[in-house]
């Protein structure tokens, strides 16, 4: 049902478009802005999934033991030195290969992005719980709390607020960094917009096509990049 409402929608929408600035090009926007969509679902997954493990990474960059903080440290340069579009290739392309196996476009994408999301914003995460003043540690060992304890009532809640607007500010970049998805075979806003470029259509010039792209990433980004300032914004206010 939820399917057959998203054609019914994505029709109705295309017919306005063709009305309103003819065919193909009302076509074409059409199928650009119900792809966009696609771009936002992976995005999403990316974002909650790469912060969850994020999460673990974290804790585990920040743990009183060097081993656990040592292969956090090993994760993070890792995935960080890797180009995302290394990663897409391994992850839809490299190992299903190697070790002959199948694996759709979208869970391949979604790997990739989760692993790239995460060696970032764990990095992100660090650094504000290090904005943290020492002082801070200080008092919770000397109220004799323990480290758990401690972060869940003192460190954290001071940490987030110099996390979360470069963490808003992140899912900028992975929005544009679905972009690479494509090269394996996610079909949304970039791989149909590629597509209608090649397409010998009049109307579907690459000089057409690319720009409305770039407005469809442009809505997508900038309201975050907009939320991202203001927090970052009220945040140096509250600290003066």
């Amino acid at each position: 049902m939820v399917q057959v409402n998203s054609w019914e929608e994505s029709a109705r929408v295309k017919e306005l478009l063709i009305e309103l600035i003819g065919a193909p090009l009302g076509t074409i926007v059409s199928q650009l802005i119900f792809a966009a969509q696609y771009t936002v679902y992976l995005s999403l997954i990316a974002f909650i999934g790469g912060g969850i493990a994020a999460i673990l990474i974290t804790l585990a960059r920040i743990a009183p033991y060097k081993p656990i903080r040592s292969a956090a440290t090993g994760y993070i340069w890792l995935f960080q030195s890797t180009p995302l579009l290394m990663l897409l290739f391994l992850c839809g392309l490299g190992f299903p290969h190697l070790f002959q196996f199948q694996i759709s476009p979208w869970t391949a994408a979604s790997v990739a992005l989760t692993i790239f999301t995460s060696a970032y914003l764990a990095e992100v995460w660090r650094g504000a719980i290090g904005a943290v003043e020492t002082g801070q540690w200080e008092a919770g060992n000397a109220l004799n709390l323990r480290y758990v304890v401690m972060l869940r009532r003192i460190i954290i809640p001071q940490a987030i607020k110099f996390g979360l607007a470069p963490t808003i500010g992140f899912l900028v970049q992975i929005v544009k960094g679905t972009s690479l998805a494509y090269i394996i075979g996610f079909q949304d806003l970039m791989l149909v917009g590629k597509r209608w470029a090649n397409a010998p259509v009049d109307g579907s010039e690459p000089f057409v096509i690319f720009p409305i792209m770039a407005v469809l990433y442009f809505c997508l980004c900038y309201p975050l990049a907009l939320f991202a300032r203001q927090l970052e914004q009220k945040a140096l206010a509250r600290g003066q």
